[in-house]
């Protein structure tokens, strides 16, 4: 059940209102083999949770289109991008992505993602308000290869698409994954019109840290307090970047009931969380795109739950300029 927060007053529910847009593709999940150590299904289960919301009716959610391979070479290299769309990586590259058994449909799947991530990111520039993809936040994926269940780094493509080819100025990417941007630092390492911030488990993987232009790391077990301060500094950085594009890694792994966080963040507290993001961003009149990231709770109903808030609240907030934050 959604909190009794997610309420829709009628005032935000006229037609002249901007609906939340969202892009989902069914391939999400059916391009993952039911073998895979990934929890395919949250997808769809997410889908139906959000199409039984009281928010609902504030969202428009579309299909998305394979992503073009000159996209893709924004931020990833020829042979890489060449060798995944043929079905060419190795089986060493295939386990290192981590979603095995692997199966044809991954290549239309990422495509999808990609394509997903794209429009979003050109919606959000378009209209300057929020928008969404229900999946991805890839940022494990480096420029020749891929790790950590991403295949290409969907942040960073759209990142280099906005300044090169939508006017974009500056964009600012805030990783609040529970695992580091590792793959997103590197790839923009030198891009000066781009600025990332981590916000993440020190301890967790990947063991071998990037460098972003900001890092956070945590200790293991944080919970609200010093995870909710750290989360105000790394947005303190975005926004002094005076960024024309905020590009927000919503993960939700930090939940202390992640079977793969090592963190102790409360539902509550990563609801607030996205509540400063949303307040932050309005506050600067700054659109945003946000991905999906991780979530991998075991059972899978407490990573729902916060997903469900992050697009809900997201819809909400969506609609008009709040003065206070929500919660």
């Amino acid at each position: 059940m959604a909190p009794e927060e997610h309420k829709v007053s009628d005032q935000n529910t006229g037609q002249h209102r901007q609906k939340f847009a969202l892009w989902y593709h069914p391939i999400y999940t059916e391009g993952i083999h039911p073998d895979a150590r990934f929890p395919r299904d949250r997808y769809e289960l997410l889908l139906e949770r959000l199409k039984e919301s009281n928010t609902h009716a504030l969202m428009n959610i579309n299909t998305p289109k394979p992503i073009a391979k000159d996209r893709l070479l924004l931020a990833h290299a020829v042979d890489y991008v060449e060798r995944f769309l043929s079905d060419g990586l190795t089986v060493k590259e295939q386990k290192r992505i981590g979603l095995t058994p692997w199966t044809p449909d991954m290549i239309l799947r990422t495509l999808c993602l990609m394509g997903g991530a794209l429009e979003a990111t050109e919606h959000a520039v378009e209209t300057g308000g929020f928008s969404g993809n229900m999946a991805g936040g890839t940022h494990h994926a480096h420029h020749d290869f891929g790790s950590g269940y991403c295949v290409f780094n969907d942040l960073a493509v759209s990142a280099l698409h906005a300044v090169q080819n939508l006017g974009v100025k500056r964009v600012a990417i805030l990783d609040l994954d529970v695992h580091q941007g590792d793959g997103t630092a590197t790839i923009l390492a030198d891009e000066e019109r781009v600025r990332t911030v981590s916000v993440h488990c020190s301890t967790n993987f990947p063991f071998r840290k990037s460098m972003s232009d900001h890092d956070f790391p945590l200790p293991a077990q944080s919970e609200d307090a010093l995870y909710l301060e750290t989360v105000n500094e790394a947005l303190d950085r975005c926004m002094e970047f005076n960024p024309e594009l905020l590009l927000y890694q919503a993960g939700v792994d930090a939940l202390g009931a992640d079977a793969l966080g090592k963190m102790n963040v409360s539902r509550n507290g990563m609801r607030r969380r996205n509540q400063r993001v949303f307040e932050a961003v309005q506050r600067q009149g700054v659109p945003m795109v946000i991905f999906m990231g991780g979530g991998y709770a075991k059972p899978i109903e407490s990573t729902l739950d916060a997903f469900h808030d992050l697009f809900a609240d997201a819809a909400m907030w969506a609609q008009s300029k709040p003065t206070q934050t929500m919660l």
